[in-house]
């Protein structure tokens, strides 16, 4: 990821549950919301409860009301996740700054 990548929790739950996340899409991006940096950060407890802070690349993003709901139900199906937090915050803004080397290669911005 970028030079603002996301650290991984030491959790035996960290790679399945960012598998989990590189699952969700932007409609109208065709990159998953883990490699367009959209997750800010995750916190895995030792009970396996999941708080992911997340944003979205534009406040007025059309799926503002669907993205974190689609997020908890995709991280609470991985074998292991107790309880599934999902925070949208705004700050910091996302930015291009964010995406990883692989999604900026597949949006041209490379």
């Amino acid at each position: 990821m970028s030079d603002q990548a996301l650290t991984l929790p030491d959790h035996p739950l960290a790679i399945p549950v960012t598998d989990a996340l590189r699952g969700v899409f932007d409609p109208e991006i065709p990159v998953n919301i883990y490699e367009l940096g959209l997750i800010y950060d995750l916190a895995i407890t030792p009970e396996g409860d999941v708080t992911v802070t997340m944003t979205l690349t534009t406040p007025h993003c059309p799926v503002a009301g669907a993205m974190p709901a689609e997020v908890e139900q995709k991280v609470r199906v991985v074998d292991g996740v107790r309880n599934v937090t999902v925070n949208l915050v705004w700050d910091p803004p996302w930015d291009k700054d964010r995406m990883s080397e692989a999604a900026r290669l597949e949006l041209g911005f490379m």
